[in-house]
């Protein structure tokens, strides 16, 4: 399909050209054409504005044809030819920041040691800490444990206050530590994840594909099991 813009440069040619025919002979300007669509032929010695959306004749005076007038765009063809433009030029930014990004990463990481030594790099806190809640949560257990027990004495007795705010408060904690726990796997395998999937774009970047040919980088969900 033919651009909306394109329409204009005929007309815009055919002005100019019309333009010079009057400076050297203003008296023969050519006779202007049209149907203005509804069923009337109009006939002027200059562009008709009834027929600026409609396609316009210039006759000679002996009536040969001189030259076609293509139809000006309307206003709804402006908006959808500047839309398109606008879209055109923000699928070439994108290009082009894909392109960007692309360099970078092949510059970042030249091999698959690199890409993997910046991996471990990025995890290894998330591993202790991760390990550090753990051993928390075994801790709050075992601090439990003893409460539990003494709560035995109390089957189908209200307990102490003093006994019920300590197991209330392990309870709470032990909660707050599985939660903890949860976020920390969860963002360690969104890291993962996110290795994973510039590995793989990587070994295509490695194996000659030309940067900013990929697409999106697409990253798996992070659902499966961290690495560890």
């Amino acid at each position: 399909m033919t651009h909306p813009l394109a329409r204009l440069l005929p007309a815009a040619a055919a002005v100019l050209c019309l333009a010079a025919q009057a400076q050297q002979a203003p008296v023969d300007r050519g006779i202007f054409v049209c149907d203005d669509g509804h069923g009337r032929k109009l006939t002027s010695d200059r562009l008709i504005p009834e027929c600026m959306t409609r396609e316009q004749r210039v006759l000679n005076r002996d009536g040969s044809l001189r030259l076609i007038i293509p139809p000006s765009l309307t206003a709804e063809e402006r908006v959808q030819a500047e839309a398109k433009e606008k879209r055109a030029a923000e699928e070439r930014e994108a290009q082009k920041e894909a392109v960007r990004r692309d360099r970078n990463l092949l510059a970042r990481y030249p091999n698959a040691a690199a890409h993997e030594k910046a991996r471990e790099a990025a995890i290894d806190d998330m591993r202790t800490a991760t390990k550090n809640s753990e051993q928390r949560l075994r801790d709050l257990a075992i601090e439990r444990k003893p409460l539990a027990e003494e709560g035995e004495f109390y089957k189908g007795r209200a307990l102490p206050a003093k006994l019920k705010q300590q197991i209330d408060a392990n309870d709470t904690a032990a909660a707050a530590q599985r939660e903890l726990i949860a976020n920390q796997q969860a963002e360690l395998g969104r890291v993962n994840a996110m290795f994973d999937a510039e590995l793989a774009r990587l070994k295509k970047l490695w194996a000659g594909a030309p940067p900013g040919s990929l697409g999106p980088l697409s990253v798996a969900g992070a659902s499966a099991p961290a690495k560890k």
